[in-house]
């Protein structure tokens, strides 16, 4: 990421957006978050899941003390056939003060740090991909686009039977970039899309662990807003039976009251509008309302001659 502020900027641009005009998912280094943080993240991650149940458990939907904190188990229990290899805790993000007082008080140090030095970042890499669009951000526009943010942490035990189940199912992430540190063990897979001139066209490929990396990956709303150009990344995870793993992203999404349609520019170029629009919060809706199914999340947004 450092190559971004010296001659070499649009080469790396050119990088970003291919991968994000093909997979729809990159990793990058030398971003800005430290890497003891990282090293931090991963321990207090797995120091959490090691509580005893009943500290964990104050956080559970129906009960937590604050909606900004949740914990629970797979992705919509009562909407899944089959319930996913997981736990998580997940804590959405309004302002430093309301931060430290709802967060668990085991995590919520290394968490509000991590988004905060990962914000720079995120604001360079929609910058490069807007850029390409042809549409420049001002700062109001930028927090439209990510004014949501949530960290969540997420703990795949050892599973006995791996090839009986999934750590989380085949889905796209619904918001508009999400950064995932993921710890050395491995098991997140994206599938190749069909329409690219790639190798591997539609099988699952493994993105391999990098240290001091942090992977990211394209989400619904940069799929839209871009009118299709970017496309975002359809990845599972799979379980192991030797290590448990953690992983940590930080989900990067419009305000909830935020309108969403194709920017009027790429329509512009294209000649037409892939997606209606909407507001956010209705697509949330959707997208929570469901289990996991590949990309069909995106149906809601289809225009009719395109879905």
């Amino acid at each position: 990421m450092t190559r971004l502020d010296g001659p070499h900027h649009d080469e790396v641009v050119n990088q970003i957006v291919r991968a994000a005009e093909t997979f729809g998912f990159f990793q990058v280094v030398n971003h800005g978050v430290p890497v003891e943080l990282l090293e931090s993240l991963k321990r207090t991650a797995h120091d959490f899941f090691a509580l005893p149940t009943e500290r964990k458990a104050v956080y559970r939907k129906e009960v937590s003390p604050s909606p900004l904190v949740k914990y629970g188990t797979s992705f919509v229990p009562e909407k899944e056939k089959a319930l996913e290899w997981k736990d998580y805790i997940s804590m959405a993000y309004t302002n430093d003060a309301e931060a430290l007082q709802h967060w668990p008080v085991e995590c919520r140090d290394d968490a509000l740090q991590y988004l905060k030095t990962s914000h720079e970042m995120v604001r360079k890499l929609l910058d490069a991909l807007m850029g390409n669009l042809g549409v420049e951000l001002d700062d109001s526009k930028m927090d439209a686009f990510i004014g949501k943010k949530m960290v969540n942490m997420n703990f795949y035990p050892t599973c006995p039977n791996p090839e009986l189940t999934v750590g989380v199912g085949r889905h796209s992430d619904m918001g508009t970039l999400t950064i995932l540190l993921q710890d050395g063990i491995g098991g997140l897979y994206v599938k190749v899309p069909e329409d690219v001139d790639m190798e591997k066209k539609g099988e699952w490929v493994e993105i391999p662990p990098i240290p001091e990396a942090l992977v990211i990956n394209v989400g619904d709303m940069l799929q839209i807003l871009s009118n299709g150009r970017y496309k975002s990344a359809e990845h599972r995870v799979r379980t192991t039976s030797t290590k448990s793993r953690v992983s940590i992203p930080i989900f990067v999404s419009p305000q909830a009251t935020q309108k969403i349609a194709p920017l009027p520019q790429v329509v512009e170029k294209d000649g037409v509008a892939r997606y209606t629009e909407f507001v956010f919060s209705d697509y949330m809706n959707s997208f929570f309302g469901n289990a996991h199914d590949g990309k069909k999340s995106l149906d809601f947004a289809k225009a009719n001659s395109f879905a």
